[in-house]
């Protein structure tokens, strides 16, 4: 069965790799300056995540924080879950265990309100994959410490949508920058503005961004 699984999860890593390199290099017809993009740092890997309060809260832990200090709490917070992290979980751990684990006293809070939404089934997270883009940033925003950012980021790595680009992050926005050579980071809207060349295919593009400011930040 774990072979089985894993077997799955190759296959669709194999589709979604694929998909992500005929997305781009569709791309690459809309504005060719990609392709030096790819040829210095290749490809970027595809990223899934499993649709659902777990990675909603995952995304909620990585709000304003580095990817290695995200990573660093929430290894500690499934541990503390014994490997998965549920709203019943959540709320069966205090405030006290959970600020042990790295989350801040405002994520806790956001984190339990979510918990507690998703089992009066308030919120029914699995209804998102039915609604278009702009349906589901609309629906995420509404719940309690979910903002723009973090329901574009769940619509790209847990609903697989293909034309998202979350204009509001900061990495992103300094790959941008750097790749069309500005004298000073573009804002929000003015990332916005510039992504919008690379429509139908934003998500694959910011995927490729976000690898092309961790090669160039290295550098």
């Amino acid at each position: 069965m774990i072979i089985d699984c894993q077997s799955a999860r190759s296959q669709a890593n194999k589709v979604r790799q694929a998909l992500i390199e005929s997305e781009l290099n569709q791309a690459c017809q809309l504005d060719p300056g990609l392709t030096q993009v790819i040829d210095q740092v290749g490809y970027p890997e595809p990223r899934i995540r499993k649709p659902g309060f777990s990675t909603l809260v995952e995304i909620i832990n990585a709000q304003q924080l580095s990817t290695k200090a995200a990573a660093a709490i929430w290894n500690r917070l499934e541990k503390s879950c014994r490997g998965a992290v549920t709203p019943r979980k959540i709320l069966e751990r205090t405030p006290a265990e959970l600020r042990q684990c790295g989350l801040s006293a405002r994520k806790i809070g956001y984190a339990r309100a979510l918990a507690e939404r998703v089992l009066a089934k308030d919120v029914i997270l699995e209804t998102l994959e039915a609604l278009t883009d702009s349906k589901v940033i609309s629906e995420l925003t509404k719940i309690k410490g979910i903002g723009r950012w973090s329901a574009e980021i769940y619509a790209i790595f847990a609903l697989g949508r293909a034309d998202i680009f979350p204009a509001n992050d900061l990495a992103l926005q300094t790959a941008v920058q750097r790749y069309q050579k500005l004298r000073s980071r573009p804002d929000e809207k003015q990332t916005s503005k510039i992504g919008e060349k690379w429509s139908p295919h934003r998500t694959s593009v910011a995927l490729l961004m976000w690898k092309y400011y961790g090669a160039t930040t290295l550098d």
